[in-house]
């Protein structure tokens, strides 16, 4: 896994200022130096200037980038940050075509498939990344990305230059860059954040390339071509069919991204979603006579704080012990303290360039750096509950009917602490509205649903596109922050296109939440774990915690001189401060609570006066 960085130009030689444009080259790759302290690279040529840092995971000598070809006597160039999981198979089929390769490295692959096949050829991949692609002979840069964007892109327009880079922080490395909030973007930092709407940047003229497309860029402009969406289909198979059928696609995805030459690691949680993907690499490890590695994380002093509600219902530690005995893995328990948490709150912010999930986003920066000291690469099992139907607004009316995103249905706990001249201005619940609208609209009814079912498939939709897309950017940004390569096979495009299809009276048959997932995967784990009842990620319960935020608002407060004070109300945040805090009641998915709003207001704070940002309402 790594970061790339770039800009590209059809109308301008930067090889007459080399020194000028070489150094910002410097810059934009020293800016993302953590997503891969291995190896790095630059190269500027008369209309385009490519950066690369790597970490090295598959042939660690030579997959050094940035990376060349010559095609009829034109030189093509490759930066790329990613994995790809077909790589045998698609470099058997160009050896075939008559292609010689000077490396073991899927950057090759990539490479010399797109001389082959041509731009269109990204829709052979199978794997996640981003990557670019400049071709010398008709000046045209190509900037890719993964069908589900766990693999950021980020880019903007200066002076018909387009720049881009795997964070934000890199495009400001350019000359004449700079960090604007206008109301689109303080609409999303405050009514819709942590989410963003897909392709957002949040500052203003900052966009990511979309999941599932990429721009070509050459001397007529940009154009951004969609190589794959989720399509409605009618779902054909049998209960029994779609339960095996289901079990082979997440262990086929599992055991695919395992591919690495260097040692992996799971996370473990003790839940289902977690210990499968551990069950599954522990038996492939075993095969080889190897040990698979866990990790588990939790708070210092939860065994004495921690409270019992409806969205996190247990504590993970005797189910992590369970699988544990299980597995026979080396496992590791790891804790964070409310100090460090907090501490850790404005590493997140680096790590995103952006306000992010708080200190569930903090705590795994601390999990990350810990597990990035012994392994490079990670299995997890994030975005099950996205895919298989795992959170309540799946199945509980009330948010089925909500007529907005249901891990924010209700505006007031943000618009709250607001100023009300600032209100009027943004019109935040219309802007919503229309985000919501909007995403609604592409989704595919089919025929023979009822209004329930149309319901959960746009649910469905908005959660692989919003709120999962939520849970990659934190998992990708936290661990690449340490240079730690997180995996993710419950994003597996063929299983997310077959289980988005399948109906929810067989994803939760018998009204068991998640029941096909569990169903199709008897007889891998004890049933104790198979059917635990969910519980999310753990974040702490110390009210100490609290206190800390709070003081350091206060010290905020003293100050007097955030830019947060043009927006927040300065007396409605000092009587929020003093309020007691609701601990199970969610402004945003089922973990950021009140605490975890005096955590975002510290998290914004410091994004804001550390890019110097300037508000335009």
């Amino acid at each position: 896994m790594c970061g790339i960085a770039g800009f590209f130009n059809a109308s301008f030689d930067f090889m007459e200022s080399r020194q000028l444009y070489e150094k910002v080259l410097e810059d934009m790759k020293n800016s993302i130096v953590h997503r891969g302290p291995d190896s790095d690279g630059i190269r500027l040529f008369k209309h385009c200037g490519i950066a690369h840092t790597r970490l090295a995971i598959i042939d660690l000598l030579g997959g050094i980038q940035p990376m060349s070809r010559k095609l009829d006597g034109y030189s093509y160039h490759i930066v790329y940050n990613g994995e790809i999981y077909n790589t045998d198979r698609l470099r058997k089929k160009l050896k075939n075509a008559g292609w010689s390769f000077v490396s073991g490295s899927d950057t090759e692959v990539i490479l010399l498939s797109f001389l082959q096949y041509g731009p269109g050829f990204v829709n052979k991949l199978d794997g996640i990344f981003a990557f670019a692609i400049y071709d010398e002979r008709h000046k045209t840069i190509y900037l890719y990305r993964d069908s589900f964007g766990i693999k950021p892109l980020f880019y903007t327009v200066k002076d018909n230059t387009v720049i881009f880079a795997s964070e934000p922080k890199g495009l400001f490395k350019y000359p004449g860059t700079e960090a604007v909030l206008d109301r689109d973007g303080i609409n999303e930092v405050f009514g819709m954040g942590p989410a963003r709407i897909p392709g957002s940047g949040i500052f203003k003229g900052v966009y990511e390339v979309k999941p599932g497309c990429y721009l070509s860029c050459s001397q007529y402009g940009i154009k951004n071509n969609c190589y794959w969406h989720l399509k409605s289909k009618p779902h054909e198979d049998s209960y029994e069919k779609t339960v095996e059928k289901t079990g082979f696609l997440v262990e086929d995805a599992i055991k695919r991204q395992m591919v690495s030459d260097v040692p992996i690691c799971t996370f473990l949680s003790g839940g289902v979603d977690s210990s499968l993907v551990s069950a599954i690499c522990a038996a492939e490890l075993k095969k080889k006579g190897e040990q698979l590695v866990t990790y588990s994380f939790d708070f210092t002093g939860n065994d004495q704080y921690f409270k019992s509600n409806s969205f996190q219902p247990s504590q993970d530690r005797p189910y992590v012990e369970q699988m544990v005995e299980f597995l026979g893995s080396e496992h590791h328990f790891l804790e964070c303290s409310y100090e460090t948490q907090a501490d850790l709150l404005y590493a997140s912010v680096d790590a995103h360039d952006l306000p992010c999930m708080a200190d569930v986003d903090s705590s795994l920066v601390h999990f990350c750096q810990e597990v990035s000291l012994n392994h490079k690469v990670v299995l997890t099992g994030e975005c099950a509950d996205e895919v298989f139907g795992g959170y309540p607004w799946f199945h509980k009316e009330e948010f089925l009917k909500s007529h907005t995103f249901p891990w924010t249905p209700d505006l007031s706990p943000r618009k709250s602490l607001m100023k009300s001249e600032v209100l009027y201005a943004l019109k935040m619940d219309e802007f919503v509205d229309k985000a919501y609208a909007d995403a609604v609209s592409e989704t595919i009814i089919m025929p023979r649903e009822d209004e329930t079912e149309s319901s959960r498939r746009q649910t469905g939709y908005l959660n692989i596109r919003f709120f999962m897309q939520t849970l990659l950017n934190r998992m990708d940004r936290t661990s690449m922050h340490s240079g730690l390569e997180a995996r993710v096979p419950f994003a597996d495009r063929k299983l997310v296109e077959y289980v988005f299809n399948v109906p929810w009276d067989m994803k939760a048959h018998d009204g068991v939440v998640k029941n096909l997932l569990r169903q199709s995967a008897r007889g891998k784990l004890p049933d104790e774990i198979l059917f635990r009842r969910k519980s999310p990620y753990p974040k702490s319960y110390n009210p100490y915690y609290e206190k800390l935020l709070t003081e350091r608002l206060e010290k905020v407060l003293k100050e007097g001189e955030s830019p947060l004070f043009k927006i927040i109300d300065i007396r409605k945040l000092e009587k929020f401060m003093k309020s007691v805090k609701d601990y199970g009641a969610p402004w945003y998915g089922q973990l950021m609570a009140g605490p975890q709003m005096l955590a975002y207001l510290i998290q914004i704070d410091y994004w804001m006066k550390k890019f110097k940002i300037k508000i335009e309402l």
